[in-house]
Parts: structure tokens; C-alpha cells; sequence
């Protein structure tokens, strides 16, 4: 006989998912920004040629600490629709795009690589595409939830091509002297 769970177990589920995927979303991006030494103090960015377009300095760990937190709450969503049809491909698509998202920090600022980083945030939003697509099948809140994240990305792939446009001769130079920060 089969059960169904009440709305109450339902909230208890998501809840205990979201105490796990929430922090570790946070805890993946940290550890990602913190070795690739990205934003300020990387000799190689600090030397680079800034877009028009460039926000603050402050804007992107403010911006990326939301974003992770609504990444980790879509994914409770969808891991705790414990049995629904497409839950483990969509949770496939979603650990494929966090590679993607935690690869783009160590290509752009631990590589020096402003072409590589464009390949990368596109193939990102490609795939934040099918994941928001397969999220939707199980859950339509976990998808809306992964809009903001898209709508930055593609922000973001603007602003790696401003870069690139301005910075062609910095493209994979290595700046003698440098070390990565890594400031806790």
C-alpha cells in the first residue's frame, strides 16, 4: 500500500534538504572564489581594463551569496520530491551546471583565461537552461527559483566578453610575482 505524505512531512523534507544543500552551495562558491582568488587582489584582474558595465567591487559577493542561496533551495525542492518522475536527471543537470559554475572562476581568474572563461559561463547558461527546463517538470517553484541565477550568467558572459574585447593581449598572461589570495 502506498502512502502519502502530509503536508506537514512534506515542509519537514524540504526543510532538513534545504539545512543541507543551502550551505553547501554557499560552501562550494566560497571555497571556488577563495582558490581561484577572484575580484580584487588578483594582480591579473586588478591589471585588466574595467567595462563601463562593471559593477562594484561589493555587488558580486553580494549578488552571488543570493544566488547560491536560491540554487540551494531549488535543489531541496527538487530532492525532496521524493518519487516524482525526472527528479534524478534534473538533479544530473544540476550538479552539471555547478561544475560549470565553479570551473568558471578557476578558468577566468586562477587561469588568466578570458577566452576560456567565455566558453565556459556559455556553456553555463546552456546548461542552466535544461536545468531550469527539467526543474520545471518536477517542481515549477525550484525553476522559477534558478531565473535570477540565468538572467546574472547572461550578464556575466556580457561582461567576461567586455572584458575579452578589452583585455585581448591579457588573455592567458601570467603575471610574474603574483600569488593567489586566498583571504578568509
Amino acid at each position: 500500500m502506498r502512502y502519502l505524505a502530509s503536508p506537514a512531512q512534506l515542509r519537514g523534507s524540504l526543510i532538513r534538504w534545504s539545512l543541507v544543500t543551502v550551505p553547501l552551495i554557499l560552501a562550494l562558491g566560497f571555497l571556488a572564489s577563495m582558490t581561484s582568488g577572484s575580484g580584487p587582489g588578483n594582480a591579473w584582474y586588478d591589471a585588466l581594463v574595467k567595462p563601463a558595465i562593471n559593477p562594484p567591487p561589493i555587488v558580486f559577493p553580494i549578488v552571488w551569496s543570493t544566488l547560491y542561496v536560491l540554487m540551494g533551495l531549488a535543489l531541496a525542492l527538487i530532492l525532496s520530491a521524493s518519487g516524482a518522475a525526472g527528479r534524478g536527471v534534473a538533479v544530473i543537470a544540476f550538479v552539471v551546471q555547478m561544475a560549470l559554475n565553479l570551473a568558471w572562476s578557476q578558468v577566468f581568474f586562477g587561469g588568466h583565461q578570458l577566452t576560456g572563461g567565455l566558453i565556459v559561463i556559455g556553456l553555463m547558461a546552456l546548461a542552466i537552461i535544461a536545468t531550469i527546463a527539467l526543474f520545471a517538470r518536477v517542481r515549477k517553484s525550484a525553476a522559477w527559483l534558478l531565473a535570477p541565477y540565468l538572467a546574472w550568467v547572461v550578464f556575466a558572459g556580457f561582461l567576461n566578453w567586455q572584458f575579452l574585447e578589452l583585455n585581448r593581449n591579457a588573455d592567458g598572461k601570467q603575471v610574474s610575482g603574483a600569488a593567489v589570495r586566498i583571504a578568509i
